[in-house]
């Protein structure tokens, strides 16, 4: 955990300050979200989709979050979970309900379980009827619940394959779900019309398939007529997820250089790997002249090509080896970064934290003024 910032939010009710991000994946409408308690800095990881893993890894590596784990709402069909992805990078525990029997699974989940992470925990409801293993995740103090396709802003999941069933659907979401408090907020596992969030007393008088004076039997007459299309992907997302996201073939890695890629998705190398390997690769400093030359110092054997020359004097760039982009604070070197990829270069990476980073780690600097 090696952020060094301060996580600023407000504390909630039932412990400690709460850390919370969601986060979208577009080609599957699946949210995926990240719970941390700021004090201690343990979190959790809900849905996370398999092709997001860069993008959700680097959140919880920048924010310095220790994974308690990573936990799934159920066995979805529409993509594969990045849990056992995660749990690989993080050493956290895999987290299902015991009901969908999956492989890999390192916290088998069932009604009435708590998950706890830091001072704050999760209390674990069983909410069968879309799948057998849904399960909803209640926060300690009852302000907010994480659905899965059980509940969906307006709407819920559907019955008609995976074991649903429309009556036990109506009994979850009417006794585990709609039963926490009016003003508790609930984020569903998809959307599709940019949906984000809803609550407790908007469903109830707004849902239209079980909310103001809709019964039992209007609920269950609505799910049994509505011919939907089978799942495009289920038939790689349901296998993937009953090995909790285990891929068959090994998963590719940069080859070349520990990458990290950040939340923006930059790549970059930290200063230590960089000092150690630097004969190995041709290191582009992107400042102005008179920096490089300057009292702030430059790293023995880096090319100097200022930012604005970049993209005329690119054909000066050896293509033998990897290229490390440099400028004081990795700002500058950041773009040049992005610029290069977009152009073809394979092997790059930001010098992270620039050459202010490189100098306070005590690694040398050629030319630097005399303190």
């Amino acid at each position: 955990m090696a952020a060094s910032f301060t996580l600023s939010l407000a504390a909630a009710a039932g412990g400690g300050a709460l850390l919370f991000r969601q986060l979208f994946d577009a080609d599957t409408g699946t949210f995926t979200y990240l719970l941390a308690d700021v004090p201690s800095r343990w979190g959790v990881v809900i849905d996370p989709v398999f092709d997001q893993h860069p993008r959700d890894l680097s959140l919880v590596r920048e924010l310095g979050i220790a994974l308690v784990a990573s936990i799934d709402t159920h066995a979805h069909a529409d993509h594969v979970t990045g849990s056992w992805l995660m749990h690989r990078a993080t050493g956290c525990a895999i987290g299902l309900a015991a009901a969908a029997d999956a492989e890999n699974v390192t916290l088998p989940l069932v009604h009435g379980d708590r998950l706890h992470f830091g001072e704050r925990w999760l209390e674990v409801r069983s909410t069968p009827g879309h799948t057998n293993g849904c399960l909803t995740y209640v926060l300690d103090d009852h302000s907010i619940a994480f659905t899965g396709d059980a509940l969906l802003v307006r709407s819920c999941g559907r019955c008609d394959f995976q074991q649903g069933n429309a009556q036990t659907l109506w009994a979850s979401i009417t006794g585990q779900i709609l039963t926490l408090p009016d003003s508790c907020l609930l984020y569903p596992g998809h959307d599709y019309a940019g949906r984000t969030v809803s609550s407790v007393v908007e469903e109830k008088a707004f849902n239209v398939r079980l909310g103001g004076a809709a019964t039992e039997r209007d609920f269950v007459g609505h799910m049994t007529h509505m011919s939907l299309p089978h799942p495009g992907r289920i038939a790689i997302a349901l296998p993937g997820n009953l090995r909790s996201g285990k891929p068959l073939q090994p998963v590719s890695t940069d080859e070349w250089a520990p990458v990290v890629h950040s939340y923006a998705g930059l790549p970059e190398l930290p200063p230590a790997w960089v000092s150690d390997h630097r004969h190995q690769l041709t290191l582009v400093d992107v400042r102005s002249s008179e920096e490089f030359h300057g009292p702030d110092g430059h790293l023995q054997g880096s090319l100097l090509i200022p930012l604005p020359e970049l993209a005329a004097r690119r054909a000066e760039i050896p293509g033998d080896r990897p290229l490390v982009l440099l400028c004081h604070s990795g700002s500058r070197s950041a773009l040049a970064t992005q610029q290069l990829l977009k152009a073809g270069h394979q092997r790059v990476a930001n010098l992270h934290g620039g050459l202010h980073r490189w100098e306070a780690e005590g690694y040398p600097l050629d030319g630097l003024a005399a303190p």
